[in-house]
């Protein structure tokens, strides 16, 4: 099986999935761990993942508890060198068996530092895993991969006094996991669902894949929410989102962001923090209105990382506060959210 890239670039190695053809976008991510999370993570539909640390299966495929979703959300996968023995107390079983299971390609035995590299000069491009070469290069960024991934249905965490409503637009269960406490009651929602008909305290907003101006109506019902003075935390996708509702713009950037490893600097405080990340758009801050402001900068590329209002409980982070394996630098972030609500309301 090969990979083939849509600037004509082949790369060939040995299927360890499941024996099909898929197309995608590729993109690579910088790990050393953490590839059941990278697999099961929403942010990624659509995409051919090329895992840039070399031995990739060596502790296995833990219990579905410990998946960010339910199943795997990538399109494909890349690696250097597949470990078929694995060992960890908490496997299942192995990687290859459980891609074949989910009818997800895999290629190992490629020079996966020649893609990253490439991909690093001409930015992220289409691709597909084959057999032989396409003739059509599909790109997933055209479909609304939000509501393709967002649940269609409702779901309610817990029973305390807090109300919060989770606009899960791809959202990670650590997410869930690290909002889930004894004081409060989590209302997990579908992308576009009128919440603003709800009794609710505080929304936060998902992480999720593709492109946030195609969320129009989650977009709407931000904005309402805005108006009513409701306290708002956004996280990736959700940074973009409260941007977008506060009448900002973003892009796409040229490879993104998708790594455990990305330095990202506090602005009032000017401290550096560790986080875990995975976009492929970015907040322009030029237009940001006066009443906000850049909350984090990436310490790499300068890019947004964050954003806050001045005066209104309303702030998001562009990286994953809630990463597992990690790192936790940030998990405060959720904390700091749920103590700032009124005191009858805190957790």
């Amino acid at each position: 099986m090969k990979l083939y890239l849509e600037d004509g670039a082949v790369f060939e190695g040995e299927n360890f999935g499941y024996n099909g053809a898929v197309s995608g976008e590729v993109v690579f991510a910088t790990g050393m761990t953490g590839y059941v999370e990278s697999l099961t993570d929403p942010s990624f539909a659509g995409q051919i993942l090329v895992c840039t640390y070399p031995l990739i299966g060596n502790y296995g495929v833990p219990s579905p508890d410990k998946f960010e979703s339910e199943k795997i959300q990538i399109a494909g996968l890349v690696v250097s060198e597949y470990s078929e023995d694995y060992s960890h107390f908490d496997a299942k079983e192995s990687l290859a068996a459980w891609l074949k299971a989910n009818k997800v390609p895999a290629i190992t035995g490629v020079d996966t530092r020649a893609i990253t590299k490439r991909l690093r000069e001409r930015g992220v491009m289409l691709g597909q895993l084959a057999d032989k070469e396409p003739r059509v290069y599909e790109d997933p960024n055209r479909e609304n991969l939000v509501a393709r991934v967002s649940p269609r249905e409702v779901r309610t965490y817990g029973s305390g006094p807090t109300k919060l409503v989770l606009l899960d637009c791809g959202a990670k269960e650590n997410i869930v996991r690290s909002l889930v406490r004894p004081g409060t009651t989590l209302k997990r929602v579908p992308w576009d669902y009128d919440f603003t008909k709800d009794e609710y305290h505080a929304l936060i907003l998902s992480n999720g894949p593709g492109d946030p101006e195609m969320c129009t109506p989650a977009i709407n019902h931000i904005r309402i929410a805005m108006r009513e003075g409701k306290p708002i935390l956004g996280v990736c996708l959700g940074n973009q989102l409260l941007a977008l509702a506060a009448g900002a713009s973003t892009y796409k950037l040229k490879y993104g962001h998708r790594s455990h490893n990305q330095p990202c600097i506090e602005s009032s405080s000017g401290r550096c923090y560790i986080t875990s990340q995975n976009h492929g758009f970015a907040v322009d801050a030029s237009g940001l209105p006066e009443s906000w402001e850049v909350w984090f900068t990436n310490a790499n590329d300068d890019s947004v990382e964050g954003i806050r209002h001045k005066t209104k409980p309303w702030r998001s982070v562009q990286f994953h506060p809630e990463a597992s394996p990690g790192p936790t630098d940030t998990a405060w972030i959720f904390d700091e959210f749920l103590n700032a609500l009124p005191k009858r309301l805190r957790v």
